[in-house]
């Protein structure tokens, strides 16, 4: 058994993260400001005996003994992140440095939960690890993605001047149930819709692509990346069966039976054109690879957002 961190506990990802590092025995702590996390994600876990949950945001600085620190704590949908762009970047800045220090004084592995946003509008497809990306610095969407970029700076530094143990993960489109409802990224945003006979908004011509990993996938991949003993990353996890996002919106109105229709927006700024991760690194280094496929996934998300709907009629 070991004691594990994980800030944004109650959020999408860290919610499963927790389960799963439950599952396999250990004594898990979770952090959370509830900004984006909810406690109902985490709910079932309360009266676990080795589960513990902490209000806490990690701008400010904590001390708590760890063997592994997941760090996970930053608004990711650009609704959220770009509501408070401020506080987006210093859970970036200064929340990432409090966990380097703290790892570094309990001697904690310590990983980033990075993202393909580092790449921004990338020129390169797909997207390999060494690619060092295309953002706008002062861009919309800035305070994420240079946040993110600078939060890698930090681990590599720490990792070189103080030996701290770091893992960095570089995560694409993760889908699943215990997604945010208002988190108006694309998957629930079109199951929502679809759902309450909303029509399906695109924004742009639909071409744009994206690759969908469903969430059980991810996690698998986080924790083995985690346990590695001799690589670092940083690697690209997500699921590299790329479609458009006009593919995804048919296939959520087909698998919800909606009979809603499609109108088009226009493409926000800096709103990337093609995403889709090469994974090559995490198959070599890991032996990872998704196993879920898309119309699998949906299948098991798509329950999730019909109770969530139901609940609030």
């Amino acid at each position: 058994m070991m004691k594990i961190l994980v800030t944004g506990g109650a959020g999408f990802l860290g919610s499963h993260l927790c389960e799963r590092l439950l599952e396999e025995g250990h004594e898990v702590i979770c952090l959370d400001n509830f900004f984006t996390g909810s406690k109902n994600n985490v709910r079932h876990l309360l009266n676990h005996d080795h589960f513990e949950l902490i209000r806490h945001d990690i701008i400010t600085p904590i001390d708590i003994e760890s063997d592994r620190i997941y760090n996970l704590a930053c608004p990711a949908s650009p609704i959220h992140y770009q509501f408070n762009p401020v506080r987006t970047i210093q859970a970036n800045v200064l929340g990432v440095t409090h966990m380097l220090e703290l790892a570094k004084r309990t001697k904690a592995r310590i990983l980033q939960a990075s993202t393909s946003e580092v790449y921004g509008d990338p020129t390169v497809h797909p997207q390999t690890e060494d690619y060092w990306g295309n953002v706008n610095p002062v861009g919309p969407r800035s305070c994420y993605d240079e946040g993110k970029r600078v939060a890698e700076t930090l681990m590599i530094d720490y990792n070189k001047q103080f030996h701290v143990d770091i893992r960095i993960a570089r995560i694409f489109n993760t889908y699943g149930p215990r997604m945010a409802l208002n988190d108006g990224r694309v998957v629930s945003n079109f199951i929502l819709q679809a759902l309450q006979e909303n029509a399906i908004t695109i924004y742009g011509d639909g071409k744009q692509t994206r690759s969908f990993c469903y969430v059980s996938d991810l996690i698998e991949g986080l924790m083995l990346l985690m346990e590695s003993e001799r690589f670092v990353g940083p690697v690209n996890m997500g699921n590299p069966n790329e479609l458009t996002v006009l593919d995804l919106a048919n296939r959520v109105i087909e698998k919800t039976g909606s009979r809603t229709n499609i109108v088009h927006k226009p493409l926000p700024q800096d709103d990337p054109v093609m995403r889709q991760p090469d994974i090559t690194r995490a198959k070599a280094e890991l032996g990872w690879s998704p196993i879920v496929s898309l119309d699998a996934g949906l299948s098991k998300t798509i329950p999730y957002f019909q109770e969530k709907v139901s609940s609030s009629l």
